[in-house]
């Protein structure tokens, strides 16, 4: 679900409630969680005088710092020398504050007018950056705790993983489209598996109570990721045929 830009009338201060009426969606967990945070992040930017590019930048520190900790602490949980659910906890938070940071990002841009091509660019680029230090951090979680992961799953895992990203990119303008259109509760509790809100909180969650899983983890939305690529290719092809 896409909301225009409403700028914020001037001389009233905007609430959370607006910035959170300009989301950009990204699912049943992201709109229910993820925005709302952001929208309240937005609102302590405002009131600081933080621009929408401060808040990208959050997104890419806080986002690559916690990967960067769950790298490095891969082989110690795997030995059994780490303390797994601190930081398997540091995962879950941190990557989820770093979500909302990037939902904040684009709603205080748009209720303060701030929106740019840069400013766009700069927020898909970062996005990229935050997403491979995820994935090289699941990787590096998999491949500890499971010696003999083979190294064309991760390679498949870091390849699909950004189809989300790409889809999502091109939802945006005059040739967005969308495969299952419907926004029924079954049909979004079903698309909670392309909900990186969702996804980021399970793998969060998986590394504090069960990191010896992650390799599961890597294999299941590797298949997801590459089943959703397939169709879409299958999808567009077919509109495309149809002139």
């Amino acid at each position: 679900m896409s909301s225009p830009s409403r700028p914020a009338e001037p001389g009233r201060v905007p609430t959370a409630a607006d910035y959170y009426a300009v989301n950009r969606g990204g699912g049943l967990f992201s709109e229910a969680i993820s925005q709302r945070i952001g929208s309240r992040l937005s609102v302590f930017a405002f009131k600081n005088k933080l621009s929408p590019t401060v808040m990208t930048v959050g997104n890419l520190g806080i986002g690559c710092l916690t990967s960067f900790v769950v790298i490095a602490a891969a082989g110690p949980v795997a030995d059994g020398s780490g303390f797994g659910w601190l930081v398997g906890l540091i995962a879950l938070v941190g990557w989820q504050l770093a979500y909302a940071f990037d939902c904040s990002d684009g709603q205080l841009a748009r209720v303060t007018g701030q929106t740019s091509a840069a400013g766009g660019r700069l927020d898909v680029l970062c996005d990229v950056a935050v997403q491979s230090a995820l994935v090289a951090a699941l990787a590096s979680v998999a491949k500890a705790q499971e010696p003999d992961t083979p190294a064309w799953l991760l390679a498949a895992f870091a390849a699909t993983w950004m189809v989300n990203l790409v889809t999502s990119v091109m939802q945006h303008g005059d040739q967005a489209s969308s495969m299952l259109s419907s926004t029924s509760l079954p049909v979004r509790a079903v698309k909670l598996v392309r909900d990186y809100g969702a996804v980021i909180a399970l793998a969060g969650v998986l590394l504090t109570v069960a990191p010896q899983w992650t390799v599961w983890f890597v294999a299941l939305f590797t298949l997801i990721n590459a089943g959703f690529l397939a169709a879409s290719i299958a999808f567009t092809g077919r509109t495309a045929l149809r002139g």
